[in-house]
């Protein structure tokens, strides 16, 4: 983990940091994408906040960097108990549904509905609504299962959860 771990520790937990010079490097190297993988196996939580935020902008410019990953993005990164990994994956779901098989999509939909059910973090359930709410247009199956976590969803105290449940109980209801 060596170099990005260093390079992306320290400043403010809410700080980029030096997120987007090594999103630079490994875009101009490929081979660096390995490393930066890694370092979501640091100790530092700063560290891997600011990984994710790095995949979600190589994911935009270059998924393909990306795709040899998804089966460790399914088996090891979503076990991270952090609430920045886990609104990323579903984030990374969405941009990546096309290129994922049918076992990768349904182990997929697996984390996003437990991360549903069982996270608190309002991103999480923010950015998790928003990927089941558009899987949820094509697959009637997950649409009964979402709608009664989206009219739960609705009366949440906090104003971002309750109206992105609201405005996807809405696309799914016209």
């Amino acid at each position: 983990m060596g170099d990005f771990e260093k390079r992306l520790t320290g400043g403010h937990p809410n700080s980029l940091g030096n997120t987007i010079e090594v999103v630079e490097d490994v875009l101009a190297n490929h081979e660096l994408f390995v490393e930066l993988f890694n370092c979501y196996f640091s100790d530092d939580e700063v560290v891997r906040l600011r990984v994710s935020n790095a995949m979600k902008r190589i994911c935009k410019t270059e998924k393909v960097l990306l795709l040899p990953f998804v089966d460790r993005f399914l088996d090891e990164i979503s076990k991270i108990d952090q609430a920045s990994t886990q609104w990323t994956l579903s984030q990374l779901f969405l941009q990546l549904e096309r290129d994922l098989t049918p076992t990768q999509k349904a182990q997929a939909l697996e984390i996003l509905k437990n991360n549903l059910s069982t996270h608190n973090d309002w991103i999480v359930l923010c950015q998790t609504t928003e990927t089941l709410g558009r899987w949820a247009k094509k697959d009637h199956e997950l649409k009964s299962w979402l709608l009664p976590h989206l009219q739960r969803l609705g009366k949440d105290r906090r104003n971002a959860v309750s109206k992105k449940a609201q405005k996807t109980l809405a696309m799914l209801s016209g």
